[in-house]
């Protein structure tokens, strides 16, 4: 390729079901790719295998992507100088290429129906023979009319070597080789045909793909000779491994629909970095990283060859790395949804304590209401719950009683402020025979956000009517 040619890729989904990480993960680097080096990014749905084919896919590839920050400059929604990008509306240069192979004698009409072929296929089988559809091709072929399947009449029978971004030279026999169909009878082209098609009418050059391809990259090579045409560069990716790491992630291992993250409460920064990371690395230690700055460091040379381990305890980590790293009022709007009744006041002030027990915003639908829903109404107080150990409840109500004394002048700026005015005063007396009784006046928990947090957030009217509350229990 012309070092100086404009970078192109393609993220090619099927719309056959939903988003997973293999698949995000390829139009991720891909999208990259093309980013870092200032080219085109192309969203292209390979939509001719209608027996596949699941509503609604194409809505949620585009959702998935959107929410990823994954951006395509050419695509099925937004049009571009190579539309149509949905391969069914594309049917007319399959069939132009395709009359340009059969004039030149490279494609023919299959003669066999399948119950023919299946007969062929078992007596290869029964003669213990790989089945090769090239050994029985017709001598004489009619004109092809549309109504049965074209097949590429591979030009000649021989080994193939070739280069790949990522595996370097790779190498196949001849065995490798057959011919294959390019347009079925129902006139939708095969994926081995309109990939290629679709690749050299856009400019594509450079293709992401899974490692799944390369035993037919032989097929590939010998259709792009047959068209005269130069392949794009193949960058062939890793796979994605299950958790245990000895086989490829099924749907079975995890590989969730993409938005069920999203659901989950992760931020699309933290999956694009998780992403990135599976199958790359920047050459630093840096392991928290944001989208541009993936861009930035992006190299097909730091693709690795070895498969990568999907570990989802490696994506929580990330995700609350990203979660500290936004503003305050990111973390606010993220917040507010899981939170409905608390004020806008009492999140902010809230938000330090959230975010540091949290790895995922989507798990503040099982933390608010045990360990904050104190702060929207009392709660129910029992003398016994309000000693300390074997503290008598004199002892618990004239702490308390100082405590509230020590309110009445305290600076209610930050909870940094408030301990500051506690603290002595616990340090002398015990910070459990203090501390406890006034955590459980203010909150009726053994575990919460600390006192000085809750008496900051509850202010100083609040806090006092809910420890004078505790006084009168106390001295019952």
């Amino acid at each position: 390729m012309n070092e100086h040619k404009k970078v192109v890729t393609r993220f090619a989904p099927s719309p056959t079901g939903f988003m997973h990480v293999g698949g995000v993960r390829t139009a991720l680097y891909a999208w990259a790719f093309a980013r870092k080096h200032n080219g085109t990014f192309i969203l292209r749905i390979e939509d001719t295998d209608k027996a596949r084919e699941v509503e609604g896919s194409i809505p949620h590839i585009i959702e998935s992507l959107t929410w990823l920050g994954i951006e395509w400059d050419e695509g099925v929604d937004v049009g571009g100088p190579n539309a149509p990008y949905l391969q069914s509306e594309r049917l007319e240069s399959y069939r132009k290429y395709a009359q340009i192979l059969i004039d030149k004698g490279y494609a023919y009409p299959d003669p066999y129906s399948e119950e023919e072929l299946q007969e062929l296929r078992q007596q290869a089988e029964s003669e213990k023979k790989v089945f090769l559809y090239r050994d029985h091709r017709p001598e004489n072929t009619e004109a092809w009319d549309g109504t049965k399947p074209l097949r590429f009449k591979v030009p000649e029978i021989k080994s193939y070597t070739w280069q790949d971004a990522v595996r370097g030279e790779l190498s196949a026999g001849p065995e490798a080789l057959d011919d294959f169909i390019l347009i079925k009878s129902d006139g939708y082209p095969t994926y081995n045909f309109a990939h290629i098609i679709d690749d050299l009418e856009m400019g594509v050059t450079h293709i992401m793909r899974a490692d799944e391809f390369i035993a037919s990259t032989p097929k590939f090579l010998s259709l792009y000779e047959a068209l005269d045409i130069a392949p794009p560069i193949l960058v062939t990716l890793p796979p994605i491994l299950a958790p245990e790491g000895n086989k490829k992630l099924g749907k079975r291992d995890g590989a969730k629909d993409i938005l069920e993250y999203r659901n989950e409460g992760y931020l699309p920064e933290a999956m694009v970095n998780f992403l990135a990371f599976l199958g790359w690395n920047p050459g630093t230690d840096q392991e928290v990283m944001t989208p541009p700055e993936i861009i930035e460091a992006f190299s097909l040379e730091r693709i690795h060859k070895a498969g990568a381990m999907l570990n989802e305890e490696k994506l929580l980590w990330l995700n609350k790395e990203h979660m500290r790293k936004q503003s305050h009022d990111k973390q606010l709007a993220a917040i507010k949804p899981y939170m409905p009744d608390f004020s806008e006041d009492m999140l902010s002030k809230l938000l330090p304590s959230i975010v540091d027990r949290i790895s995922t915003y989507g798990e503040l639908r099982s933390v608010v209401q045990p360990e904050f829903g104190f702060f929207l109404s009392r709660p129910p107080l029992e003398k016994e719950r309000i000693l300390y150990k074997d503290d008598e409840p004199g002892v618990a109500l004239r702490h308390l009683q100082h405590i509230k004394d020590l309110l009445e002048t305290m600076d209610f700026s930050t909870p940094e402020s408030i301990k500051a005015s506690i603290m002595p005063y616990a340090e002398s007396e015990g910070k459990g025979n203090v501390l406890w009784p006034l955590r459980m006046s203010l909150s009726g928990q053994e575990k919460s956000v600390d006192p000085f947090t809750i008496l900051y957030v509850l202010g100083k009217d609040e806090s006092t009517s809910r420890i004078e509350s505790a006084c009168h229990i106390l001295a019952l």
